[in-house]
């Protein structure tokens, strides 16, 4: 068995003897377009996280019998020529919740209690030089009692309403289908939601329903004091508007961990300087704990075992 990884730096330092183990294995840190199909040639296995495999591939690969996405989104392979080619396509769910859930949570404490602030207070000598104990110039406030907003209650948006209750926080949500109206939690529309909640965090997929669902407008609903999270995906927050709506004060601050484009152009409005206090940014890695990293890998080694019995 040949087994081929286009893109195996998306899952860093994971182990992957497992892997290694079954067969003829060989690993790109990164594969161009141009690339693909060379490097695919022969084999029974690809696995891919973001390297596209459409119909020109598809059709120059017919030997190819598995496709292991190392994610959970399907977008970079054409399901349809897949299906109609016999090629068996296997994506991994559900293996980073808690890494997501809990990197969200992370991103609204830090927000809250202003730590990249206090940090560099007392790194840059002014806290030694204060002749005071303490500084609170940047007052901060508690997750207990604040009102948290979910716009998307799937697996993950569960577990940081989880978290979120633990700490003692009044959670409701929205759902971006309209379908799921009975997940344990207050149900609010958009507009309730985005006027009444504290703290937001966004868990939805990006579709027709989702894209530019923070707009402007919908920044403007929001409370002047309220922060707003998308770990969810780029695209789903207009970054121009969110860009206006910071410089504005029309909300408190935002954490994002995904970009319409990524990586994230170096002019990008969000790197301006004058809302950097406002911001928290991470480069698309709440996915990545170790242990997720390590789950993906073993799924993966799951499927191709399932597959060839």
């Amino acid at each position: 068995m040949k087994i081929v990884f286009l893109d195996a730096y998306s899952i860093g330092d994971a182990d992957m003897s497992a892997l290694e183990a079954l067969g003829e294995w060989t690993a790109y840190e990164q594969t161009a377009p141009d690339q693909v199909i060379a490097r695919c040639t022969g084999a029974d296995v690809v696995i891919t996280n973001k390297v596209k495999l459409m119909q020109p591939e598809l059709e120059a690969l017919p030997g190819l019998k598995l496709i292991c996405i190392a994610a959970t989104g399907m977008n970079n392979v054409d399901l349809t020529t897949a299906a109609r080619k016999s090629i068996t396509v296997k994506n991994v769910a559900d293996y980073s919740t808690d890494s997501v859930a809990e990197l969200t949570v992370t991103l609204a404490l830090d927000l809250m209690h202003h730590s990249a602030y206090y940090d560099r207070y007392v790194k840059s000598g002014k806290y030694s030089a204060s002749g005071r104990f303490t500084h609170h110039d940047r007052p901060f406030a508690e997750i207990n009692g604040k009102n948290w907003g979910i716009i998307g209650m799937g697996h993950i948006g569960r577990r940081v309403a989880e978290i979120a209750s633990a700490f003692g926080a009044h959670v409701f949500y929205y759902s971006t289908s309209g379908k799921n109206l009975d997940a344990g939690y207050p149900h609010k529309s958009l507009n309730g939601l985005l006027a009444e909640s504290d703290i937001i965090s966004i868990h939805a997929p990006l579709n027709s329903q989702t894209h530019y669902l923070i707009d402007y407008n919908a920044l403007c609903l929001m409370k002047p004091n309220a922060y707003l999270i998308n770990v969810g995906r780029g695209g789903i927050v207009k970054e121009t508007d969110l860009v206006q709506a910071l410089r504005e004060r029309r909300l408190a601050g935002a954490g994002l961990d995904v970009f319409e484009q990524e990586p994230l152009p170096g002019d990008h409005p969000l790197l301006s300087a004058d809302i950097q206090d406002q911001l928290l940014l991470t480069p698309h890695l709440a996915w990545a704990s170790a242990e997720a990293r390590q789950r993906l890998v073993g799924t993966m080694v799951q499927h191709i075992k399932d597959y060839f019995g």
